[in-house]
Parts: C-alpha cells; sequence; structure tokens
C-alpha cells in the first residue's frame, strides 16, 4: 500500500519532525509512506472572507497536483465523520482489499481546505471537534496510522 501525507506548509519544530520520523520508520514495515508538503501561501494576518477563499484555493491547487487520479483521498476537516481507531483501521484494510492502494491523507494549512480539495475527497475525516496545529495533526495521524496497520495485523500495541 502507497500511503502518502500531503499538508501545507513546511514542519520547522524539531520534537515533532523527531515524532514523524519515528512513525514514518514504523510504518515502513508495512506500507510506502511519502510525506508531501506543499508552500502555504503568504498572507497577512487579518484577511476578508474572500482573501481566505483566494489562500485556500491557491493551496489547494497545490495540494491537487500532488495526487494521481487513481488516489483515494481522505481530507482531515473537522466536519468530517469521526472514527475509532478500530474503525479507521478497518477502512485502511477495506480500501487494500478494494484495490486501492494509493491512499492520500490531506491536512490543511491554518485556513483549512479549498472547496476544490473538499469535492476532489473521497472521504471526510475528523479526529476531534476541536482545532490543532496542522503539524501535530501530522504526527497524530501517522500514528493512527500505524496503529491501523497493528490492529489488522492483529499485532499487540499499547491502549
Amino acid at each position: 500500500m502507497n500511503i502518502s501525507v500531503i499538508t501545507v506548509g513546511k514542519l520547522k519544530e524539531k520534537y515533532l519532525r523527531s515524532g514523524i520520523d519515528e512513525y514514518k520508520k514504523r510504518l515502513s514495515a508495512y506500507a510506502k509512506i511519502q510525506e508531501i508538503e506543499v508552500a502555504d501561501e503568504k498572507a497577512p494576518e487579518h484577511l476578508s472572507e474572500e482573501d481566505m477563499r483566494i489562500v485556500k484555493k491557491k493551496e489547494g491547487e497545490r495540494i491537487l497536483g500532488k495526487m494521481d487520479a487513481d488516489t483515494y483521498v481522505i481530507a482531515l476537516a473537522i466536519e468530517g465523520k469521526m472514527k475509532t481507531s478500530e474503525q479507521l483501521a478497518k477502512s485502511i484494510e477495506q480500501l487494500g482489499i478494494y484495490g486501492k492502494s494509493k491512499i492520500a491523507f490531506v491536512i490543511g494549512g491554518s485556513l483549512g481546505l479549498s472547496e476544490d480539495v473538499y469535492a476532489r475527497a473521497d472521504e471526510l475525516l475528523s479526529f476531534s471537534k476541536m482545532t490543532f496545529p496542522h503539524q501535530l495533526m501530522k504526527l497524530v495521524l501517522l500514528e493512527q496510522v500505524y496503529r491501523s496497520f497493528r490492529i489488522n495485523r492483529g499485532e499487540p500495541y499499547h491502549k
């Protein structure tokens, strides 16, 4: 299985980088993991609704340019469906069974995702109704994907 994690912006925090690298290493036993970072759009602190839409559209175009037509896209979004770890594991397993060998998880920037990315997404996934920094979400996501593979293989993992 080929799993991509597409995010907006560069990861700068060393402690997050360390955790992400650890889970990428662990996941390499189960799947090919690709981390893709697209540039965030520079914008002033206070934006109008229209300016926010333009920024998200530009970032969205960069995101969409990084995925193939046959990729199953799971966009992380507050309004997405919440799943347990076991449900996420089952979803990943089912995708493999039905021939979806390319999965892309998409994490938007500070303003969120564009309408075009939402339209392209096959599924919206929510980890919480709370807002998290997108760099931290990458670490949490990779941990849960790793946990999913352990669950699917019947391998022990702490609860």
